[in-house]
């Protein structure tokens, strides 16, 4: 059983290297016939206008189109949320060629600019439910997009405060009238059928949840054996207080 993770730009490696922590196989994939000898798919954050640019020129999309009708289970993290989206909004002008398959608008750049990138601990009851650990995920955001409209077929996993958008008002009577309205929050982690989208980035994190949460996705007779993780306050502990070896890159908190 191999996981496929699309190589055309942005953060496959780290997604790569969360797998093998879980004891999965994981491969690039950056032409459409890599796509047949995978079970699953995830689409990770990056650039998501040069991502698509990329696949575009590889001729992508109609292979990427294929595998997300065909039912197997895939993922979009950040930008890959924009992909798997029915519809983006917010976009610059021509917009961008989307996959599609998730009944959602995702607010490309929701969050802001580079510089306005965060980390924020999300209630993920339905992924504490199924992987255990703590009831909450740390987030990292990072020029993020945000859905601002769901189907009836999709299931909400995460939301985020929408006070952690940056306002656009100097005004101390606006920010005054903001702290009084009742907190709103805006969605950032959905699933439907065989696809599942973050906003956020799992993979710059050593907490395999949500790796874990979408390999279950698979068929039975495909899930795999998963080296279990367990998430402590302050860290994680692998096999019962074994550190896990982290190859890649990560956000530490």
């Amino acid at each position: 059983m191999t996981i496929g993770v699309l190589a055309l730009q942005g953060s496959y490696n780290e997604h790569i290297s969360a797998l093998r922590r879980l004891g999965v196989k994981g491969v690039e994939i950056k032409k459409p016939g890599q796509l047949d000898n995978i079970s699953a798919l995830i689409i990770p954050g990056g650039e998501s206008t040069t991502m698509a640019k990329l696949a575009e020129y590889n001729n992508l999309f109609p292979a990427l189109r294929e595998f997300v009708k065909m039912g197997k289970p895939v993922w979009g993290t950040c930008a890959g949320l924009i992909f798997l989206a029915d519809k983006a909004i917010g976009q610059k002008e021509g917009g961008q060629e989307l996959v599609g398959g998730l009944d959602c608008t995702v607010h490309r750049n929701f969050f802001g600019s580079q510089i306005q990138s965060f980390e924020v601990d999300l209630s993920v009851p339905e992924l504490s439910a199924q992987e255990g650990g703590l009831p909450s995920f740390h987030g990292v955001f990072i020029r993020a997009p945000a859905i601002v409209e769901v189907g009836p077929g999709v299931e909400v996993l995460a939301a985020c405060p929408v006070s952690l958008k940056p306002t656009t008002s100097n005004s101390d009577a606006d920010a005054q009238e903001e702290k009084t309205k009742p907190e709103q929050k805006v969605i950032v982690a959905v699933k439907q059928g065989n696809l599942l989208g973050t906003a956020f980035h799992p993979e710059l994190t050593a907490d395999t949840r949500w790796h874990s949460y979408f390999l279950k996705m698979l068929p039975k007779e495909d899930e795999p054996a998963l080296t279990t993780l367990a998430v402590i306050e302050g860290g994680v502990d692998l096999n019962a207080g074994q550190t896990p070896e982290i190859e890649m890159p990560i956000y530490q908190y």
